[in-house]
């Protein structure tokens, strides 16, 4: 079952259930869908497409949630979470900062990093391998932190 089918039957149960999140959640999936299908670039959405999506849609809520917390806005906080929680639903399962660190150990190790100014060799590394594993901001903190 493609995302868009599974985001087709969701929207269907959350409005049989009457779930206001979980239709806000899914509605910004399936535009976020229609548009990358209709953005002229001819190419079909596959799964690695999807997750960078997914990624982005969620990404996108976060930094939308950070700015409502610094205003002392929680009504549009709250939303924003909860959106954030149906979005992840469809995402791969993210990895801890533990498994993280091992991962990210090995490709300093691979790519013969010594310190920051190799950081850019091991992100491109570890951007490829976590693609949808694991968010690239907490990547990077991970990265920064092994090689100092």
């Amino acid at each position: 079952m493609t995302l868009e089918e599974r985001i087709m039957e969701d929207l269907k149960d959350a409005m049989k259930n009457k779930d206001e999140a979980a239709k806000r959640g899914i509605r910004a999936i399936k535009a976020a869908i229609l548009l990358a299908k209709t953005d002229g670039s001819g190419e079909a959405l596959n799964e690695e497409k999807e997750i960078k999506l997914l990624q982005k849609l969620v990404k996108q809520r976060k930094d939308s949630l950070e700015i409502y917390e610094k205003q002392g806005r929680e009504d549009l906080a709250v939303v924003e979470r909860e959106e954030i929680q149906i979005i992840e639903k469809y995402l791969p399962k993210q990895l801890d900062e533990a498994e993280l660190e091992a991962i990210l150990k090995k490709i300093i190790e691979a790519t013969g990093a010594e310190g920051v100014k190799d950081m850019g060799k091991v992100m491109g590394a570890a951007t490829k391998e976590l693609a949808g594993k694991a968010d690239g901001k907490l990547i990077s903190q991970v990265v920064r932190r092994l090689l100092i």
